[in-house]
């Protein structure tokens, strides 16, 4: 390409901009990528569902950075389609690409005609598989990182690997201790032997691969959420595989440490870390868990070499050589020392085997059995699934947030990096759970009203009114006819079920954090109780700390009574909703919580940590009553029960009552989700509610 390597890479983190894409699927296993033989710049038409193309065959190269990840829809406003893909031959501007050049002008990238290059090239076009798992994607992203720098290996030069490589491989050796799986991540050996510029160019891409991987993995890319629950939706900050690239090969000797910082920092993730490290030492249990096969070969002791060393290494983390004193010189890859000892012995006793140390046959045959991921202990394996849901927040929390942790029934304020307060919160029921994910808190309304989701008006509503025809009535409901449709609203008030104010923050569940007018409840120890929004106690000294300084609690008291009044933030909160059933508090210390939904038990399937299958592990759950977001200028109407409203509703009133009120849909507002969160009724154990709902 006429430009050095160093001039290379750079572009190549320009043009990926080191960003991540929110995945919320299964990528797509390894096939073979497309060929594409041209040599001008390529028309960019993206795959359905992928957000980077590159041409591969001849290698004409165009990148585009992975897109920004797809927004909720706000509430109060009707989910959008997503975007059709340009048309071909056009391509998109991005921000790094603003006043420049337009994404798809990047000078097409030659056949390269020097032996090793060519060797890259033609194994990028290959369709064999560099490593389950990795998807089309990241191999359209690898073969832009090379194709930008001239198809230059930057892990294997001379026959040997790099500062850069060595540190890597140094750190896929030791994922366990971030709890992923050793055995995802495997390290090509370079042998004694000269080496072919074909077997280079395998090992530099194998090596690539095994990197991308561990970093996708690290942010939370191992499972696919929708397979534990449909209500996990977080936005996962998965880096482009060009982007991890760039960062690891320019960091020389730390590319171990950058490549470690793709795993959660958050001292809660620390403390499960710390746990899972101390257990494995107290069980002897083996860091790795997966499988491997050692051929056969005679009884190895501590001082022997053997070819069958190396694998030892890498299945249990271990450097691939004992490193130099100032007596000893470096140990040899294939050497069974001591430390290879250690590890083996370590393995026996967690199998039940006499802990010799030796590799004997038996030892070779229970290292190659897939029973060993079943020796994790249960502890072991909460662990695991813990550490796991730290990848899905964000990497950066932010400076103020809301946490939720919704096993807990608490939730905390965080500014400035500092707890300012906490709270008990009830949430959802086991048949309508809480959902799980990050959004941004926008604004609060004092005085809310609450429009009854058709789910509800039909499963619920529509019941009790047909028991007692004045029900609506004697609860203050109104009846509201629009378009022909009917739907039922509960006004401001004290009876509401929203209570006093309720905090909002746009997502496609329709869930928010709001008052109750049954505060009894949150004296009751476990409290799964609402159809999926979570209530907050004592709501407005959690508005002193979420709301700006000029609306304080006091303030907002005088509001009550006086019609409804949105508030905005100044700036957007982030708020979390997060599922810990084991977390650690303000000394470290860790703490358990029920698994309320039973998302353990599949997390752990879905791990490997246990046998069994999701599709029998998955109960059915109930849809929390939650409607897509509409506009707050129609209320939520079920246009098929209308007439069971119309007839309960004029069914003669008992003697005093009331009747419903039929009002004018009311005037348009600022756009906000239609309230969707009822109180059905409590559990046995907890304290009879005031209200039906």
């Amino acid at each position: 390409m006429g430009a050095s390597r160093s001039a290379s890479v750079a572009l190549a983190a320009l043009m990926a901009g080191c960003v991540g894409y929110a995945v919320n699927a299964e990528p797509r296993l390894d096939p073979a990528p497309s060929v594409v033989q041209s040599t001008a710049a390529p028309s960019v038409s993206p795959e359905q569902g992928q957000g980077d193309t590159v041409a591969t065959g001849a290698i004409s190269a165009s990148v585009s950075p992975s897109p920004d990840p797809v927004k909720p829809a706000a509430a109060g406003e009707a989910v959008q389609a997503p975007a059709s893909p340009p048309e071909t031959g056009k391509a998109e501007t991005t921000n790094a690409e603003a006043g420049s050049e337009p994404a798809g002008a990047v000078a097409a990238a030659p056949m390269p005609t020097d032996p090793m290059g060519a060797a890259l090239a033609a194994r990028l076009a290959d369709p064999a598989p560099l490593l389950a798992r990795l998807s089309t994607r990241d191999r359209e992203a690898m073969q832009a990182f090379y194709g930008l720098g001239a198809f230059k290996p930057v892990w294997v030069v001379d026959g040997a690997f790099t500062a850069a490589a060595k540190a890597a491989a140094s750190r896929l050796s030791l994922a366990a201790e971030d709890g992923l799986n050793v055995q995802a991540y495997p390290v090509p050996v370079i042998g004694t032997q000269g080496l072919t510029e074909a077997q280079t160019a395998e090992i530099e891409l194998k090596l690539s691969a095994a990197i991308v991987l561990y970093a996708k993995d690290a942010r939370g890319g191992r499972i696919n959420l929708s397979a534990i629950s449909r209500l996990i939706t977080p936005t996962l900050d998965i880096p482009g595989a060009d982007a991890v690239l760039t960062r690891v090969a320019s960091a020389g000797p730390q590319a171990g440490t950058v490549l470690q910082g793709y795993n959660p920092a958050q001292a809660g993730y620390l403390a499960l870390k710390a746990r899972l490290a101390s257990l494995r030492n107290l069980h002897g249990a083996p860091m790795a868990v997966s499988p491997v096969t050692i051929p056969a070969g005679p009884v190895l002791q501590v001082g022997m070499h053997d070819p069958r060393v190396p694998a030892l290494r890498r299945h249990f983390g271990l450097p691939t050589r004992t490193a130099g004193t100032l007596d000893a010189a470096s140990g040899e890859p294939d050497a069974f020392d001591a430390n290879v000892s250690a590890a083996v012995a370590k393995f026996q006793r967690g199998r039940g085997l006499p802990a010799t140390g030796t590799l004997t046959p038996q030892t070779v045959a229970a290292l190659g059995r897939t029973e060993a991921s079943s020796r994790v202990g249960d502890e072991e394996a909460t662990v695991l699934v813990n550490m796991e849901r730290w990848r899905w927040l964000p990497s950066d929390l932010g400076r103020d947030y809301v946490l939720v942790n919704i096993p807990e029934f608490r939730l905390r304020v965080v500014r400035n990096g500092i707890q300012r307060d906490e709270t008990r919160v009830i949430v959802g029921k086991a048949e309508t759970p809480t959902p799980v994910f990050s959004g941004m808190m926008e604004y609060a309304v004092v005085n809310p009203s609450w429009n009854v989701p058709p789910s509800i008006l039909k499963n619920e509503f529509l019941p009790a009114l047909a028991r007692d025809p004045n029900y609506a009535a004697r609860r203050g409901y109104e009846v509201v006819y629009r378009n022909g449709n009917i739907s039922v609203r509960q006004p401001p008030g004290e009876r509401n079920a929203l209570g006093f104010i309720k905090f909002l923050f746009p997502n496609n569940h329709a869930v928010y954090l709001h008052d109750t007018p049954n505060r009894s409840l949150f004296s009751a120890s476990q409290r799964a109780m609402s159809h999926g929004c979570v209530r907050v106690d004592d709501p407005f000294r959690f508005a002193d700390s979420v709301l700006p300084e000029a609306w304080s609690s006091e303030r907002l008291k005088k509001l009550i009574g006086k019609g409804e009044r949105t508030i905005r933030l100044p700036e957007k909160l982030p708020v979390h909703l997060a599922y810990f059933t084991l977390d650690a508090d303000e000394r470290g210390s860790l703490r358990s919580h029920p698994d309320l939904y039973g998302h353990d038990a599949r997390m752990k399937i879905a791990l490997g940590l246990v046998p069994g299958s999701l599709l029998v592990a998955k109960a059915p759950v109930k849809a929390p009553a939650k409607v897509a977001a509409r506009p707050a200028t129609t209320a939520p109407s079920v246009a098929g029960p209308s007439s069971q409203i119309r007839r309960a509703a004029s069914h003669p009133a008992a003697p005093g009552a009331n009747p419903v009120r039929a009002v004018r849909a009311p005037a348009a507002r600022s756009a906000e989700a239609a309230p969707v969160d009822p109180w059905g009724p409590a559990p046995a154990p907890a304290p009879v509610s005031r209200g039906w709902w």
